[in-house]
């Protein structure tokens, strides 16, 4: 097995992960995290309401829309925006505490959010999943069982806006076969760590 464990720098890394609905992104973020040391996804505050598989701390911080609006109002958020009606924000003291600490962070976040982000740390690397095809998408899609054929239609459409935006991104990956997408992650994971070593040496 390759070694994508390098400790490189005292302070932490973050890796902006975006993609449309349905392409993956969780499943390889579960990936990454088995497989690489001091790293971790950051946990979201959303206004949503929790599926039934949902943890509320571990997947989200499940919050009313009037708590949102009262933590934005503070600039508590990282960053944050609507997706499919329901509001997403990242806390800015939990970030910046990590990464201090030399933990590398995962933000899984939609194009929005990660225009946000890269504004606020230019040394951020930022990803873009795609699949393979539209096709492939509304299959997938289809084949989680989570959504009526409304929502998944909704959510086509979104997917078009959201891949208009994969060239704004550092790494696009195609996630095709999972494993070799796997693999290419924890590539670029690899040689983030090693270019931010080389700058601090």
């Amino acid at each position: 097995m390759r070694d994508y464990n390098i400790r490189t720098t005292q302070h932490g890394i973050l890796f902006i992960i975006t993609a449309p609905s349905g392409a993956g992104k969780t499943s390889l973020v579960d990936a990454i995290l088995e497989r690489c040391d001091e790293i971790c996804v950051s946990v979201s505050h959303t206004t949503r309401a929790p599926r039934k598989s949902e943890v509320h701390g571990i997947d989200y911080y499940f919050t009313s829309l009037s708590n949102f609006e009262e933590m934005r109002g503070k600039d508590e958020f990282f960053e944050s925006a609507e997706v499919y009606g329901n509001f997403y924000g990242t806390s800015a003291s939990w970030i910046k505490s990590k990464l201090e600490t030399g933990v590398d962070i995962i933000l899984e976040i939609d194009w929005q959010g990660a225009q946000q982000a890269r504004k606020l740390n230019s040394k951020s690397t930022s990803l873009f999943i795609l699949p393979p095809s539209v096709e492939t998408l509304e299959k997938r899609l289809k084949a989680r069982g989570q959504d009526d054929n409304s929502i998944i239609k909704r959510r086509m459409n979104q997917a078009a806006e959201d891949m208009s935006h994969a060239t704004e991104a550092d790494y696009v990956i195609i996630n095709d076969q999972f494993d070799t997408a796997l693999e290419e992650i924890l590539a670029i994971i690899r040689s983030e760590r090693l270019k931010f070593k080389n700058k601090t040496d």
